[in-house]
């Protein structure tokens, strides 16, 4: 069964905070708002990033990824501007750590130009197989640019997603080894306003080979073009992780 993330003491978010100005407290004496330590209870505190945050929770999560920056440097409140803009399109990064450092590492030069999509296309299809059974199958087809190679790849899935997910991966030429370990593990869709303009929150969570696991986001109004934005930023950060460098060459 999940765990209750809002269970007192052991819940995930038992120690989480949002707000600024709490965070700012606890980074001061964190005896102001816990009445314990969460390593007491087998918990770890977390200060969130969203678009009640302060400098405080931006430069907390920024330790946490390992991108340190010092509180005054003015790249933070860059950092902290754009968390808010993106926020107010709809984005949660306190449940999207991943998508949060991809953001960051871009925002500071820091993300080597590994692949670039120039396009896709998804096909969902009802039709009876072979032996008269009603299907519905999905096709996706994905054309990216490795460097100066142009590679196209299809696939196809139990849904939409699944079959974009595995063209994406089927061949992301010099970068394929880093990501044949990959395995998308949870899809979650949220709808962030109402009516028919309705905006899609789409979160996704990967785990590779060594058991790390991490979630990003992906914010449209079309489900797909969502999706398709978080499987990008799933692979972009296991690059990243993996050291990969823009000018590698194939193992």
């Amino acid at each position: 069964r999940p765990a209750d993330r809002h269970a007192p003491f052991v819940g995930a978010s038992a120690f989480a905070t949002k707000a600024g100005i709490h965070a700012s407290a606890i980074m001061k004496d964190p005896r102001t708002y816990e009445h314990v330590q969460p390593e007491r209870v087998g918990n770890a505190r977390a200060l969130l990033v969203s678009d009640q945050a302060g400098r405080s929770n931006v430069l907390a999560e920024l330790e946490r990824a390992g991108i340190p920056l010092a509180k005054d440097d003015p790249r933070v409140g860059r950092v902290l501007d754009e968390i808010k803009r993106k926020e107010a399109e709809g984005y949660a990064f306190e449940s999207a750590g991943a998508s949060f450092y991809v953001l960051v590492r871009r925002l500071l030069g820091e993300v080597p130009p590994f692949f670039d999509v120039e396009r896709f296309k998804v096909n969902v299809e009802r039709r009876y197989n072979a032996v008269g059974e009603r299907v519905t199958v999905a096709e996706a087809i994905v054309k990216v640019r490795v460097g100066d190679e142009t590679l196209i790849s299809a696939a196809e899935g139990n849904g939409p997603v699944n079959a974009l997910d595995l063209a994406l991966r089927k061949d992301l030429g010099r970068y394929q080894d880093l990501i044949a370990d990959l395995a998308l593990v949870d899809y979650k869709v949220r709808i962030y306003q109402g009516g028919s303009d309705a905006v899609t929150r789409v979160l996704i969570e990967f785990r590779d080979g060594a058991g790390e696991r991490w979630s990003t986001i992906g914010v449209s109004a079309n489900i797909i073009d969502a999706s398709f934005q978080a499987l990008t930023d799933a692979i972009t950060y296991k690059l990243l992780r993996s050291g990969a460098r823009a000018d590698q060459t194939a193992a």
